[in-house]
């Protein structure tokens, strides 16, 4: 019964970091055959995964739905 509640734990933390539960950046690395595309968590479905940036944005950068890079906007202005 403990095993069988020890596999059902694991596999709850397995589930929620697929999720991204635990991602703070805002994007993903997607594998997109030899290289990897940074992807946001809002991707707009129909921008195509070739769109996004295959270099991480900088802390100060932020990735659009459509797989631009920009600057992140500062709410203290």
């Amino acid at each position: 019964m403990a095993c069988i509640l020890i596999v059902a734990i694991a596999g709850a933390f397995a589930i929620a970091d697929a999720l991204g539960v635990y991602n703070t950046k805002g994007y993903t690395e997607v594998s997109h055959g030899s290289h990897i595309h940074y992807v946001p968590v809002n991707r707009d479905p129909d921008v195509g995964i070739s769109r996004f940036p295959m270099v991480e944005p900088a802390p100060d950068e932020d990735i659009t739905p459509t797989g631009q890079v920009v600057k992140k906007t500062n709410s203290n202005d």
